[in-house]
Order: C-alpha cells, then sequence, then structure tokens
C-alpha cells in the first residue's frame, strides 16, 4: 500500500478544470443551502434524477428558511419518487435548526455542520470545502473507491479501523497551499474522477490523471477495489395494497410508520396477506389488479392491489382517512402508490 503518491491535489485540481463537471446548477455557487440540498439529494441517487428535483425544490423553497416554513407533507409530496425518504424528513429537520439554532446561515465548519440532521461526515465536510474553503477530507462512495485505488489501499472497510485509517490517508492528500481555492476544485475533481472516469467496473484509466501515480492501476488490478467484505443480502417481500374507494370517489390512505420502507409518507394501507386485507376491508366488493414489482437497493416488493368500493358510512379498519383527488395528489405518496393510482380509472 502505497504511503503518499506525489501530487494528487495538483493532478486532480488541474484536470477538473479543465475536464471536470462545471456546468452542474449546484456548482459555481458559494451558497450553502444550495451546496446542502444537492448533496443530500445525491445521496445514492443518479445526478440525471436529482436534476429535476433540484430544480423543483428551489422553486418552491428558495433558501432555507423557506424550507423550515414548509409542513413535512409538502416536503415529502416535493420528494416522492427519490426514495430513501428519511433523507427529506432529515433536510426539513435540519432546515429548521439552521433557522431556530443559526439563525438561518449554515455554520462555516465541518464539524458544526455534522452536528445537524442527516449531515455526515463526508456530507459535512463537502459543504465547508465548496462553500467556505476549508481543508478537509471527503469520503463518498465514488471517492472512497479513487482514493483506494491510487493508494492501493486494500484493508477492509467494514472493519472501523480500517475506514479511520482511510480517513487519516485522505486527509494527508489534501491541498497544502491555497486551500481556500484549491478545496473546492479538488473537492469536485474527486467526485468527477468517481463518476466518470474511475467507475467501479472497467474504469478508464487511460483517461485518468492519478494513472502515473495510482497503485491499483499500476498493477492492472482496479476492481479489487475498495475491499469491504460485509455486504447486504437481497431480500423479497410480498405486500397487499387496499386500494378502498367510498360513493364519492376518495380513496382511504393512511400514514406510514417514521421508520422503515416509505417511512412517513402517505399510503393505501398494507397488508401481509389477503385475509388479512379482507378482514381489515369494510365489508366492501371488489376485485384483484394485477401484481407488479418494485425494486429498492436490497429488496424486491411485489405488490398485490385489491381495489374495494365500500358502501356510504364504512371505512377500514385502523387510522387513516379519505382524500378526494385534489388532496391525494398533492400529498407524500410512495412513487409506486400514485403510479398505481393515476392508472386506476375513476380515481
Amino acid at each position: 500500500m502505497q504511503d503518499k503518491p506525489a501530487d494528487v491535489a495538483g493532478r486532480v485540481v488541474r484536470w477538473q478544470a479543465a475536464h471536470g463537471r462545471n456546468h452542474l446548477p449546484w456548482q459555481n455557487t458559494h451558497d450553502p443551502y444550495r451546496v446542502w440540498l444537492s448533496e443530500i439529494m445525491l445521496q445514492q441517487t443518479q445526478v440525471a434524477t436529482v436534476l429535476g428535483y433540484y430544480d423543483r425544490f428551489l422553486a418552491r423553497f428558495p433558501d432555507v428558511a423557506a424550507l423550515a416554513a414548509a409542513t413535512t407533507d409538502e416536503v415529502l409530496a416535493l420528494w416522492a419518487g427519490l426514495g430513501y425518504y428519511s433523507r427529506a424528513r432529515n433536510l426539513h429537520r435540519c432546515a429548521q435548526q439552521v433557522v431556530a439554532l443559526h439563525g438561518g446561515a449554515f455554520p462555516h465548519t465541518a464539524a458544526e455542520l455534522e452536528t445537524l440532521p442527516g449531515i455526515g461526515r463526508s456530507t459535512a465536510a463537502a459543504i465547508a470545502s465548496f462553500c467556505f474553503g476549508e481543508r478537509v477530507a471527503i469520503l463518498d462512495a465514488n471517492v472512497r473507491r479513487v482514493l483506494t485505488r491510487v493508494l492501493g489501499f486494500d484493508a477492509d472497510l467494514a472493519q472501523a479501523a480500517s475506514e479511520r485509517r482511510l480517513w487519516e490517508r485522505a486527509t494527508a492528500l489534501l491541498p497544502q497551499d491555497d486551500p481556500a481555492n484549491a478545496m473546492p476544485r479538488y473537492t469536485q475533481g474527486l467526485m468527477d474522477l468517481g463518476a466518470t472516469i474511475c467507475l467501479p467496473r472497467k474504469p478508464s484509466c487511460l483517461l485518468c490523471p492519478l494513472q502515473e501515480v495510482c497503485v491499483a492501476a499500476r498493477h492492472g488490478d482496479p476492481e479489487r477495489y475498495p475491499v469491504k467484505t460485509r455486504t447486504l443480502r437481497r431480500t423479497s417481500e410480498s405486500w397487499w395494497l387496499l386500494v378502498a374507494r367510498d360513493g364519492a370517489g376518495r380513496l382511504w390512505l393512511e400514514r406510514r410508520p417514521d421508520s422503515g420502507i416509505w417511512a412517513g409518507l402517505h399510503s393505501l394501507p398494507v397488508f401481509a396477506d389477503r385475509a388479512a386485507l379482507s378482514a381489515a376491508a369494510g365489508g366492501g366488493e371488489g376485485g384483484d389488479l394485477p401484481v407488479f414489482l418494485h425494486v429498492l437497493t436490497h429488496k424486491d416488493l411485489h405488490l398485490h392491489p385489491v381495489v374495494v368500493d365500500l358502501p356510504a358510512g364504512a371505512a377500514p379498519a385502523g387510522g387513516g382517512g379519505w382524500f378526494g383527488a385534489a388532496d391525494w395528489k398533492a400529498l407524500g405518496l410512495p412513487a409506486p402508490i400514485k403510479k398505481l393510482l393515476t392508472a386506476i380509472p375513476g380515481v
């Protein structure tokens, strides 16, 4: 494992200026609100997906005060489809704390930023680097891949001690001179390399500015990095969805629990099997719609919708309420639920 390859920072800064991504809407700004919003949205989400959501969020919530003043449902409704909904709830809580505890101004250091809801070490460092030129390392998934390959860092990142050592190595590589100007471009450059050149499979090593100092490229085995032995096991579940309608064409929706899949969103009632759904349906008549698959990162959901038309005055068992079309379309609904409902005639 190489200790500290020569001039990594300079190579990355020069490459980013000439070949990196400089056109994205959250770049070329030192506004921490915009940078923070983009960093949260980009967690486990592709840039192409984030672009539309980012623009819509800024149109509705142009600053942190506007976001803090919104309701949770307003935030979740705009977030619907991005997934990992705890990010949206933490986004809202963070905005409220920035307003309540910091007078509407984001803290200027990574250490202070990390105390806010939903902002981890790498995200805090990215905001501090981009907006305030702080000399602090980031280690998101793309950057972790770049640096483990450059350093030949083959320790198992499933171990906390190995993760700490990589943070130390990443910090040692930071630009020494003029960090206020170099840090934003260096941080962006590492992100760009991981997203466009140093890919998980078939990296374009010949185009990489770090090829000459990269241990993995020299040994011809970049795909063995990063090393992480612990993996998440993929699972599968079947969910039965009650599509209950009343005589006025309203839908029965309930809010999901604050943790787990679709946490905090409004949804059709979910049941483990057909019998449980029928028992809770309130005596209505209906029929099964085609089963469809919704793929999450580590789970496949086989969704079984059942439409039940209820007589006047009846309602399904459990918490929830009736929502007309104008109401439920404005709620934060999971993307597959919204897609299902819009495809049902008369809903």
